[in-house]
């Protein structure tokens, strides 16, 4: 029988594959290592374009922000105006109110009684004066009330005045609040 020694061969054999495997390792781990710095370039890269984006959206957003402050300091200049344009007219309107009114208190007054200031608060208006005597403040707290511009006259103070004291009569003076009521007619004007 003949001997056939197989032995180097299949040595050899083992051999080129072992190379072939390592090879193959090699090159998969060398284009792995390529995909995976292709990847990793790429995200860099999109992430790059992204934060550009965002920046530009926030230098946008900041311009936008200014412009809208811009409209609300106009919106508020304009509101401002309006309420100016609001009083002159509603003082435009009550002029000739006032006047009646200040008619309104000359007739009420009776003789003996005088006005040292006048005070108006809204709807209230504060009196102080000099009177000859009580039935003097009496009779002006009645024709107030008899009025048809003024209504709930209060009488907070009456005092002796000692402004004349060498003269014959005695004279008080008084402090009194009243409410401005306009008569219909003026009220719808």
């Amino acid at each position: 029988m003949a001997q056939i020694n197989l032995i180097p061969w299949r040595e050899r054999l083992r051999g080129e594959r072992r190379r072939q495997f390592i090879n193959i390792l090699v090159g998969t781990v060398i284009i792995a290592g390529g995909l995976v710095l292709l990847v990793d370039r790429y995200l860099v890269g999109e992430i790059g374009a992204q934060s550009a984006r965002n920046s530009f959206l926030m230098s946008e957003i900041s311009i936008f922000d200014a412009r809208v402050a811009e409209i609300n300091q106009l919106r508020q200049q304009k509101e401002d105006i309006r309420a100016r344009m609001s009083v002159i007219t509603d003082l435009q309107g009550t002029r000739p109110l006032i006047v009646r009114m200040f008619d309104e208190l000359a007739k009420t007054l009776p003789d003996g009684v005088y006005y040292q200031t006048l005070e108006r608060k809204g709807e209230r208006i504060a009196i102080d004066g000099v009177a000859e005597s009580n039935s003097r403040i009496t009779e002006l707290l009645r024709n107030l009330d008899a009025s048809d511009w003024f209504r709930d006259p209060d009488l907070s103070d009456i005092t002796a005045a000692d402004a004349f004291a060498n003269s014959l009569t005695e004279e008080f003076s008084f402090s009194l609040t009243v409410t401005l009521d306009l008569p219909d007619q003026q009220k719808e004007v």
